[in-house]
């Protein structure tokens, strides 16, 4: 199993699926939900209105999935990681997103999963902070279910977030 790190475009990865950072109405309006919205149109808008339709809003701890569309993906998993708030435990929160995340590309029998900087964008995680958690989070999960997983890509959208996810990494 691998991890890697890469910057760039996360909608273009060869990747069995793309974890969305999403809202609790998987409206896909801003950041990287748009970005995978746009990219995996119209498939992946109408395939999110569809689960909220049927299941109701995705909450902490859960995970939603739809087709990927026109993506290289097969699938998007859409978790809703935690607003960023002093007082309640933020990494937790975090790391039980990565987890779900993670989990049900399992479910999906996925072998290969990108996942961008969640909650770091609108969400206001600060970001070296965030993908620190998301890292180690990778990291453990893995360790728990060896073998499970190829390859676990961290995404970011620009070089200074995917050397955060580096600084993040306990094994570069």
């Amino acid at each position: 199993m691998a991890i890697d790190v890469t910057s760039g475009d996360i909608t273009q990865l060869q990747v069995d699926a793309v974890v969305n950072a999403a809202n609790e109405h998987l409206q896909h309006g801003g950041g990287v939900a748009a970005a995978i919205a746009r990219a995996g149109a119209p498939q992946v808008d109408n395939e999110s209105t569809a689960w909220v339709r049927e299941h109701g809003p995705v909450g902490p701890g859960e995970a939603a999935h739809t087709g990927a569309g026109a993506m290289p993906a097969d699938w998007v998993i859409h978790v809703v990681g935690p607003r960023y708030r002093l007082g309640q435990d933020n990494a937790a929160l975090l790391t039980q997103t990565v987890d779900t995340a993670l989990d049900r590309a399992v479910d999906l029998d996925c072998r290969s999963v990108a996942l961008p900087a969640i909650s770091a964008g609108i969400f206001g995680y600060p970001r070296d902070e965030a993908t620190g958690v998301i890292a180690t989070a990778v990291e453990a999960w893995l360790q728990r279910h060896p073998d499970v997983l190829d390859r676990v890509v961290l995404v970011g959208f620009d070089d200074a977030t995917a050397d955060a996810f580096r600084r993040g990494l306990t094994t570069p």
